[in-house]
């Protein structure tokens, strides 16, 4: 049963793992990265890293993909004036790497493009380069979005540049 392995995943990777992970420079080389890239380009950017899914959702299955169409909801990255926000989602626990952009930003990359920026992150967190591998996607994902959606001069900044660790 894949259920079983998968659970011991879950319960045995817990917020230390987080930690170690992604500490506090890290975390902070990521919002600088955020920012720089959201200079360059219109779009929103918004990181969640989640070291583990609930009891509950890996009984139910949940996959990585679908628990970030619900953090994309419920941490509003939809909400912003262009129809512009991006989130870059990381399960430590399944490690997964999964993108979900609003439509004005969906429609501009191909999905192999979006597939390029996670396969960046999961080979480097395969070999334990969290921080290296999570600022180069951040560059790749902003190159792209610069090409696509470029800035067109000032802006305010909707959502905050902070990756969150759940």
């Amino acid at each position: 049963m894949k259920t079983l392995p998968r659970m011991r995943r879950h319960l045995l990777t817990g917020k230390a793992a987080g930690r170690r992970a992604f500490p506090p420079a890290t975390l902070a080389a990521i919002q600088a990265a955020i920012a720089d890239g959201e200079a360059r380009h219109r779009a929103e950017i918004r990181v969640i890293i989640e070291t583990r899914l609930a009891t509950g959702a890996v009984l139910r299955g949940t996959a990585a993909r679908e628990r970030a169409h619900q953090l994309f909801v419920e941490y509003q990255v939809w909400d912003t004036e262009e129809n512009c926000g991006v989130l870059l989602y990381v399960n430590l626990a399944d490690h997964k790497v999964e993108i979900v952009a609003d439509r004005a930003v969906a429609r501009l990359l191909r999905q192999d493009e979006w597939q390029g920026v996670c396969a960046t992150m999961t080979a480097g967190f395969a070999r334990g380069e969290y921080q290296a591998s999570a600022l180069a996607a951040l560059e790749q994902l902003n190159a792209l979005l610069a090409e696509r959606f470029p800035a067109d001069g000032e802006r305010e900044n909707q959502l905050p540049d902070r990756p969150i660790v759940l």
